[in-house]
């Protein structure tokens, strides 16, 4: 039994060191109690981090959605100066609209009708005259190799090679996916153009609702960059559809003179891609009419090369900086950057709304950066602080000794011989 004193209470035993241990508390004192905001954080973390991954999974699933809206966005920016001058003499603007996209489904129809036409029939010739293109090179094998080979057993050696059945299978097993696109392409093609038609022809009503929530000094800065998106892209449109008509010219006179089939359908599809694709739509527009010029006179193909590029340093170097100097004045190297950085994060359509949108901004933010004068100073045109001495430079008193008639410049040797005779 534990030694207890006076008052009953169970003694503490000393501890060896002279001190006495302390007294531990009861197992139900404040000490052991949970705080009473922790379960309430605890449900407040768990809800922000399910809203979260909620979000995240309705945005993966919504970003076909939303790239389809900004794009008929700036659709809709795009064909809004033409709506806006129709509405303006008296049409509705729902018929402006309308009839807006009737004159591009109709152009577009078109195209792609002509430029289906052109390549089924150059695909008919290929195949053709596929005979005639394997005996000649058959023949130039032979001629400068010393082989004796013969168009049949290249022909069986092609139809039982592996290669052929696998791709065979392959494309017998892909045609639901091909459909399948072609479906899902067709319905991104109608949701875009139902968004973009109801943006062009409600533009006025959907400004008013975006502004009556907002004060009116954010309603003034909201009604501006409208007003800028609008005048950039409508202005990025226009500087292109000019261009893509001076290189359709340009292209179908080549293109013409050689005696190129379809030459005007090239000479369009030259123009339209090799504007309205950034960076590589010259290189994909090229590739088309090089390839039928190519099965008139592979001399052709050649001469379609060398203009294309000779035409593209034309455009770029003279006539993109003056079309777009008052319509998308930006950077050459902040055109190229804002395409890259389009296409990194919408791909292919980043790549198309980049550069209306770089300007855009560019210009909305112009508008509330103040400019200052430039100092006069020598390092703001490119030289250095203790690069400028008094007096022409070395190149220019050669350039000026240079320009000196011929009696002048002996008379001054004569004159610098003398003055060292006389001093020796």
């Amino acid at each position: 039994m534990a030694p207890t004193d006076d008052t009953g209470q169970v003694a503490q035993h000393a501890s060896p060191f002279g001190t006495t241990p302390p007294e531990r508390p009861p197992a139900d004192g404040p000490g052991t109690r949970m705080p009473r905001w922790l379960p309430r954080a605890v449900v407040l973390v768990l809800t922000l981090y399910a809203t979260f991954q909620l979000g995240t999974w309705a945005f993966h699933q919504l970003t076909g959605l939303l790239i389809n809206i900004l794009i008929a966005f700036f659709l809709a920016l795009a064909i809004e100066p033409a709506v806006s001058w129709m509405a303006s003499r008296g049409m509705r603007r729902g018929l402006a609209t309308g009839l807006v996209f009737l004159g591009v489904m109709i152009a577009a129809a078109g195209f792609v009708t002509l430029l289906g036409s052109m390549l089924a029939g150059q695909i008919i010739k290929i195949v053709e005259d596929f005979p005639d293109y394997l005996d000649s090179v058959i023949n130039w094998v032979n001629t400068h190799f010393n082989t004796d080979l013969k168009r049949v057993d290249v022909q069986e050696g092609l139809l039982r090679s592996d290669w052929l059945r696998n791709y065979v299978q392959n494309s017998a097993t892909g045609v639901l996916d091909v459909s399948a696109q072609v479906l899902g392409g067709l319905f991104q093609l109608l949701t875009i153009t139902l968004f973009s038609f109801y943006f062009a022809a409600d533009g006025p009503r959907l400004r008013r609702a975006i502004c009556s929530v907002l004060p009116p000094a954010r309603q003034a800065e909201v009604l501006r960059a409208w007003e800028i998106a609008v005048d950039k892209t409508g202005g990025y449109i226009y500087s292109r559809g000019l261009m893509a008509l001076i290189s359709g010219i340009a292209h179908y006179i080549l293109l013409e003179a050689l005696g190129v089939p379809y030459a005007p359908v090239l000479a369009v599809w030259v123009g339209l891609v090799s504007q309205f694709i950034p960076t590589i739509g010259t290189y994909l527009a090229g590739a088309l009419p090089m390839l039928i010029a190519f099965t008139v006179d592979p001399w052709y193909a050649l001469w379609v090369l060398v203009f294309v590029v000779i035409y593209q340093q034309f455009e770029n170097y003279v006539l993109q900086p003056k079309l777009t100097s008052k319509t998308v004045d930006i950077h050459p190297a902040v055109a190229f950057g804002s395409v890259i950085a389009g296409t990194a994060l919408l791909g292919a359509v980043g790549a198309l709304i980049a550069i209306p949108a770089v300007a855009t901004l560019q210009a909305f933010l112009g508008a509330y950066v103040k400019r200052y004068a430039v100092t006069d100073d020598p390092r703001v045109q490119g030289h250095r602080r203790g690069s400028r001495r008094s007096g022409p430079g070395l190149f220019t008193r050669a350039r000026l000794l240079w320009e000196r008639r011929p009696g002048e410049r002996e008379q001054e040797r004569e004159r610098e011989q003398g003055g060292g005779d006389g001093g020796a």
